[in-house]
């Protein structure tokens, strides 16, 4: 066993993570970027203080900042400690320990709550959630999905990922989801098919290494793009 959550709980990663769990280039990095389920990552903060164009959304941006971090520290001693017994279920290179881990989702979340107010009144951090996505179609060049859809494959079914991946498909050009494996290092069951549905359609869809890796052998990310027939 690896890890085992009975809900989605809010644990954010940084932009160094995004950069390489997405294979973001310096182009990718100038799209309207829109990150669905960022939580309370920096990913946002830190891209906005380099001048890049991030709107993230999260059902937990209802709850003010004091209240998520409230939600983090009542989580992340179980999350960790579940890491620290677990530790060959782990690729130890981008972070060294548990006790490394830990400090680097403290700084990503203290990053986070720093930016947080300001974010929520330019409008950069929006309450909401997937398959319910409240913009207009196309309104973003690159949708990043981090630790959300195939990760909670046990909490959610196949067809909430289909219906999820199409509505992000509705309001961006290219879709980019890590990790692809489950809270249990297993392949999520739904991907396949998942696949299958979105090639049938007519949309554009890879698997891509990428230079980050935590969970062992999480380091694929599924790719999808508009199609001939959704340009």
């Amino acid at each position: 066993m690896s890890m085992k959550l009975e809900k989605v709980v809010p644990f954010g990663r940084s932009l160094d993570e995004y950069i390489k769990m997405f294979n973001l280039s310096d182009l990718d990095l100038g799209k309207r970027i829109l990150g669905v389920g960022d939580g309370p990552a920096s990913f946002n903060a830190e891209a906005t203080k380099l001048g890049y164009q991030v709107t993230s959304i999260d059902p937990i941006y209802q709850f003010s900042g004091a209240e998520i971090f409230d939600r983090f520290n009542a989580v992340v001693d179980n999350i960790i400690e579940q890491v620290r017994t677990t530790p060959n279920d782990w690729v130890w290179s981008y972070h060294k320990s548990p006790d490394d881990l830990r400090q680097h989702r403290i700084e990503a979340i203290q990053a986070f709550l720093k930016d947080y107010d300001i974010g929520k009144a330019e409008k950069r951090y929006l309450t909401g959630e997937s398959p319910n996505l409240k913009f207009l179609d196309q309104s973003f060049d690159l949708v990043l999905c981090s630790h959300f859809l195939f990760l909670y494959s046990e909490q959610l079914d196949q067809q909430f990922h289909l219906d999820a991946v199409l509505d992000m498909l509705r309001v961006g050009r290219e879709v980019r989801i890590f990790p692809l494996l489950t809270l249990m290092l297993d392949r999520s069951p739904h991907l396949d098919r998942v696949i299958e549905e979105l090639s049938n359609l007519g949309y554009k869809v890879s698997i891509k290494k990428v230079d980050y890796e935590f969970q062992k052998g999480g380091n694929e990310m599924l790719v999808i793009k508009q199609g001939d027939f959704h340009a």
